[in-house]
């Protein structure tokens, strides 16, 4: 594939703006599993909100619309489709919680891309889950659908199974070189599959389903909470213009991808700033900082540092973390041992009665 050849990922070059974001979109992966384990009751908040979103803002990119009832219905209830287009966002939704469930043992491979196509085509009269038949063409239409220009001619149908037979085996290949981060193949993979296009109807759904696919194969899991469909929604110009201009000179492998990788990064920090921001102000009440500060000193077992408290808080700042050190030694909650950066706190002696009856503040 013209995007994952070695030939153009040798010489990739990257701007002054592209380390920053690749270094904070690693931070962001870190922190995730701080969150899981201090929030997981907003966590399955965000979870429903993701799906909701996720089936709708998809959907409509391809201008696939229902009553927003209908939809959160559709998800949460799984209740029975009523029309075309609520077929297609059920198979959407099947397919988004067939890849949250299983993403992990599914491979990057052409039988499961072809699942995914056959799932999210699971209500519609026609069968999903085979390769284009005919060429097609990704083109812009004007407000009565008609056509105003070609943005790109796709691989032509005959080529089709082995174009995503090379594209598989091209990312895989690249996944095994250390040197090339997911982050980097991952929007080259996606670009590569809208270029071949494989088939009639429902590229675009497919694409943004492997998207979900590989972040978390790359374990950026963020897409799991946000939806990654919302934002590409809400900035569709870019979305669109991007990809046709990292298209440009795609077949004779004289492209230029920088556009797409751009565009694709800002969204995934648009996503884990999202989420940082929905976990941290689900309780924004006076002292809820306190109560976190707390609450983690109390599921504490072996006696701990300063620092390793504050990897469970994040957000919160080291002056106020030693406050509530400072407060729960003074109620005779806590004992500290030592002075320094080697001081250690742990729970008094009376510590299985301080978990039993005390209220988090």
């Amino acid at each position: 594939m013209p995007s994952l050849s070695l030939n153009t990922l040798a010489h990739l070059r990257y701007s002054a703006e592209d380390v920053p974001s690749l270094r904070q979109l690693g931070e962001y992966r870190g922190k995730q599993e701080l969150f899981v384990r201090q929030r997981p009751e907003v966590l399955e908040t965000l979870r429903s909100a993701a799906v909701i979103e996720s089936s709708e803002s998809s959907n409509r990119l391809e201008g696939i619309v229902a009553p927003k009832a209908r939809i959160k219905a559709l998800v949460l209830k799984d209740i029975s489709p009523r029309n075309r287009s609520e077929q297609e966002i059920a198979g959407y939704r099947d397919a988004l919680n067939l890849l949250h469930q299983s993403a992990l043992d599914m491979a990057f491979a052409t039988n499961v891309i072809l699942q995914l196509h056959s799932t999210v085509y699971r209500y519609l009269p026609q069968a999903g889950g085979r390769w284009k038949m005919a060429d097609n063409q990704i083109v812009e239409r004007g407000p009565g659908g008609e056509i105003l220009r070609v943005r790109f001619t796709p691989v032509a149908a005959v080529a089709t199974p082995h174009a995503m037979e090379e594209l598989t085996r091209s990312y895989l290949a690249a996944s095994r070189e250390e040197q090339y981060d997911p982050l980097v193949l991952i929007p080259l993979a996606i670009l590569d599959f809208l270029c071949v296009h494989p088939f009639t109807d429902g590229n675009g759904r497919v694409a943004r389903l492997l998207t979900l696919q590989l972040l978390y194969h790359a374990s950026y899991d963020v897409g799991r909470y946000i939806s990654l469909e919302r934002i590409f929604e809400e900035s569709k110009d870019s979305y669109y213009e991007t990809l046709e201009a990292s298209s440009r000179g795609w077949h004779a492998n004289e492209h230029d991808v920088r556009p797409w990788m751009s565009y694709f990064w800002g969204t995934l920090l648009r996503a884990y700033k999202e989420f940082e921001e929905r976990v941290g102000s689900i309780d924004t009440g006076r002292g809820s900082k306190t109560r976190q500060v707390r609450s983690a000193v109390l599921r504490k077992v072996a006696p701990f540092s300063i620092s390793e408290l504050e990897r469970d808080c994040p957000g919160v700042s080291r002056d106020m973390v030693r406050r509530v050190l400072r407060q729960m030694r003074d109620e005779g909650l806590l004992v500290s041992e030592g002075r320094g950066r080697g001081a250690r706190w742990r729970l008094s002696t009376s510590d299985e009665l301080v978990r039993q009856t005390m209220k988090i503040r």
